[in-house]
């Protein structure tokens, strides 16, 4: 298994001179810090950050994982920065988006699911912003976006696509639009016959950080580096 964390991207909504995946917990480790302390505790070795928005500030940080540059960073998505990074590998592929802070057990019971291609998620109820989605009567997903009517949740921005689904993945990342999310590749392959499996989190605390009071929230509830 090898890992992607998604850290291209602006964060124009949270408006940091700097990586938002930079921004520092009230106990003083970064949201990508703590990302790739937690994936190595777990055993993940074989790391990868793609990068866009002031690399050098990411790299300089954190010298011992893979880089991936997304040139195109300030006009382009996440389906973007995600196809940079996979498409020469032929593996089951983590991957986190840059600014999802979590407790380890999050990402410990995600990892122990075995066979089918995941997807983290939250019951929970959503804004307009949020990814969301919508099962079927197997429990499978099978919408997944910020357009999703009648949502059960919102994906939280933590995924798992296996060896067997990503040429098909892959080939949907590249068939979606500079400024798609890679929900939309997912859901290409969705409507082609793959099948998705959520993992509920509502247990556990995860926090994407897209705007300032998501990071209030997150500096109130990640206090120590043990959660």
């Amino acid at each position: 298994m090898k890992a992607i964390i998604l850290a291209a991207g602006i964060g124009s909504r949270l408006s940091r001179p700097f990586p938002k995946s930079l921004s520092v917990l009230p106990y003083g480790e970064t949201i990508l810090g703590r990302q790739i302390r937690i994936m190595r505790e777990l055993g993940v070795r074989e790391i990868i950050v793609v990068v866009g928005f002031k690399m050098t500030l990411i790299m300089e940080q954190f010298p011992e994982v893979y880089y991936k540059y997304n040139p195109d960073y300030y006009i382009t998505n996440t389906s973007k920065s995600l196809l940079k990074a996979v498409e020469s590998l032929d593996d089951d592929i983590l991957w986190l988006n840059g600014d999802v802070v979590f407790e380890k057990n999050v990402l410990k019971n995600f990892l122990a699911q075995k066979e089918d291609s995941l997807v983290c998620v939250d019951r929970k109820s959503c804004g307009e912003e949020e990814v969301k989605y919508r099962l079927d009567a197997d429990g499978y997903i099978t919408e997944i976006s910020k357009e999703v009517v009648e949502a059960e949740g919102e994906a939280v921005g933590i995924n798992m696509i296996r060896r067997k689904d990503l040429p098909a993945f892959t080939e949907a990342l590249r068939r979606c639009e500079d400024q798609d999310y890679f929900e939309k590749g997912l859901e290409f392959i969705i409507q082609e016959g793959a099948k998705i499996r959520p993992v509920d989190i509502i247990d556990h605390a995860c926090i994407e950080v897209d705007f300032e009071e998501d990071w209030v929230s997150a500096q109130k509830t990640f206090l120590r580096a043990d959660q």
